[in-house]
């Protein structure tokens, strides 16, 4: 294949992305963006592994059958539940695969420099393409792999603990080291003093040195950041992985993979700020700060929770007209989506009027409530955001808030000294009645106590989400 061959494609395939990215703003439009990405990454494999200069055809057919089948494996076993940590250790890897490049690029240039002219007129591929750098070029270059190598590492250790937070495995709380910040900023300026002695030829040890201090930033960053806050560690991650790609294709001198690391850095940097506004933090707070920055001890919650039955919560839903359902991560655990969608499609079908509220952050991913929503089969038409439907609870006879904490708690407008203070929240306490579907009396992920459980038009419906609302959906039957 020529390289006018490769550059048509990478160029179709870059495009392909562009539309993928645009598409997948809208529900109804997704599928056929995804469809896009497949189509764009299929081009871009083959023009890459058939490209001039690409050897070792055995080793790639090994890795291609080797990757093809896990891959397979996990999307056909991964529930949709376990999403959030997938794409956290999916972004792992794309942070090693970038230390290994550059740890590969940096090798064959020494290599390559150590050859006499006549063994460089010989060489072939990126080796080649090493050997007729000038003295400016490999100094662009060297700064490159560095780049590419410590924000590869930052975003392999950091999603690797993204993943233990999300998977339960790691505690969710935030917790840092003694000296704090201080010592990320202390790492930080130890590998600008590195790039400083690599660049001067120290050798491959201060890339090695280097390595160790990015993972350490990594790991510290993320553990200093707490669970309430993943959704938008999720997406910061990702846009972490589109940086270090970028970096790692201009080492490379591939123009796809700068110009698809740079969508999805700016794609997950946009989202990251998008999500932070939406819960009233500054970008730098939540990486920096962790989770909570109270002022005073937390306003007292008065009352009780009053329980109630699926017998009760349906005699209510049968003289609704207006019904809205709040989904949260607690929805994802139960796997409650199709008993919601089935209770939804009942309701609709005595005629009433039945819509969801999504909060930008609802769920441990960006999107995860609308995902299982539309996995469910849940028309789209019917799936509200958050500023489309805040202004609607008051008109609205029935609220059903299905695992949801933070996102449905009155504190944040309420408490000033409540760690979510200012944050946008779905103002379900306005209908006529909520009703609240939750395991127990536990504060959920975040530890936060909600005044919402305590109001008087509130009902608390203790129990698995899926199981109540099975029960619930055989009284609306009969």
């Amino acid at each position: 294949m020529t390289i006018g061959i490769v550059s048509a494609a990478y160029i179709a395939a870059a495009v392909l992305f562009i539309l993928s990215l645009g598409g997948l703003s809208g529900q109804e439009s997704a599928k056929r963006a995804v469809w896009y990405g497949i189509v764009g990454m299929g081009m871009a494999v083959v023009a890459t592994i058939f490209g001039p200069g690409v050897g070792h055809w055995f080793i790639i057919a090994v890795m291609l059958i080797g990757g093809s089948a896990m891959g397979w494996y996990v999307a056909k076993t991964v529930e949709m539940t376990e999403m959030p940590q997938l794409v956290a250790a999916l972004h792992s890897f794309v942070g090693l695969a970038a230390v290994f490049i550059g740890y590969n690029a940096q090798l064959e240039l020494t290599r390559v420099q150590g050859l006499d002219e006549v063994a460089r007129q010989a060489l072939q591929g990126f080796a080649a393409i090493l050997a007729h750098k000038s003295p400016v070029e490999v100094s662009i270059l060297k700064v490159e792999v560095f780049l590419g190598v410590f924000i590869g590492a930052v975003t392999f250790t950091g999603s690797v603990v993204a993943f233990g937070k999300l998977a339960g495995k790691v505690d969710g709380k935030a917790k840092k080291l003694p000296g704090g910040h201080a010592l990320n900023a202390i790492a930080a300026l130890g590998s600008l003093a590195l790039l400083v002695m690599f660049m001067q030829g120290a050798g491959i040890w201060t890339l090695m040195l280097m390595t160790l201090l990015a993972f350490f930033i990594g790991y510290h960053l993320i553990m200093g950041i707490g669970g309430a806050d993943m959704p938008v560690v999720v997406s910061m991650l990702n846009s972490y992985s589109g940086w270090a790609a970028a970096a790692i294709g201009f080492s490379l001198g591939n123009d796809l993979l700068i110009v698809t690391g740079a969508l999805v850095g700016s794609s997950g940097a946009i989202l990251s700020y998008i999500m932070c506004k939406a819960m009233n933090r500054s970008f730098i707070s939540v990486i920096l700060g962790g989770f909570g920055g109270t002022t005073g001890p937390a306003m007292e919650v008065e009352g009780e929770q009053v329980a109630i039955d699926a017998a009760g919560v349906a005699d209510a839903l049968n003289d609704a007209d207006s019904i809205i359902i709040v989904p949260g991560y607690g929805m994802a655990v139960a796997q409650a989506q199709n008993a919601v969608s089935e209770l939804t499609s009942m309701l609709r079908g005595r005629g009433k009027t039945v819509r969801f509220a999504i909060h930008p952050v609802a769920g441990r991913l960006p999107g995860h409530m609308n995902v299982l929503l539309a996995e469910a089969r849940v028309p789209y038409d019917i799936v509200m955001e958050m500023d489309e439907i805040n202004d609607d609870f008051p008109e609205t006879d029935v609220v059903i808030v299905i695992g949801s904490n933070d996102i449905v708690n009155p504190a944040a407008q309420d408490d000033p000294n409540s760690p979510i203070a200012g944050m946008p929240v779905l103002e379900v306490w306005k209908a006529k009645q909520v009703f609240v579907s939750k395991r127990g009396q536990g504060t959920g992920y975040s530890g936060i106590e909600n005044p919402l459980f305590y109001k008087e038009n509130t009902r608390m419906f203790y129990g698995d989400a899926r199981k109540s609302l099975d029960d619930l959906l055989h009284l609306i039957r009969s």
